[in-house]
């Protein structure tokens, strides 16, 4: 790991510890899944998250109050909205998910992306 400049943050996974999440409320998914996430930025008075995300294949079932960057590294993800109409991200792609949407987050395969949160 190197030293960064006051006010940059590099997102090494190794400067921080990973945390494991396991979602398993079938109202909200369609099978119970493992996650982990490495928060390298945090403001909460702005409402600001980001950092690195990864998880198992899974379909969660989402209402977002909250715009999320998203930059996908490894895997694909399909974003279905509320009226059917779907996308799919692979690896290299970059996408907005914005306060509003209704609809399902789908791993088509393992997944591990950079997300930019902002509440």
């Amino acid at each position: 790991m190197h030293p960064s400049p006051r006010h940059l943050i590099a997102f090494d996974d190794g400067a921080i510890d990973a945390r494991e999440t396991v979602t398993s409320d079938p109202v909200v998914v369609d099978q119970p899944y493992r996650a982990r996430s490495w928060r390298h930025f945090e403001r909460t008075d702005k409402g600001a998250l980001a950092g690195i995300w990864e998880a198992e294949p899974h379909i969660e079932r989402v209402d977002c109050d909250y715009d999320e960057l998203c930059h996908i590294l490894e895997g694909r993800v399909r974003l279905t909205d509320a009226g059917g109409v779907a996308r799919t991200f692979a690896a290299g792609d970059s996408f907005v998910v914005a306060a509003g949407f209704k609809g399902t987050w789908e791993n088509l395969t393992y997944v591990r992306k950079v997300f930019f949160i902002l509440g």
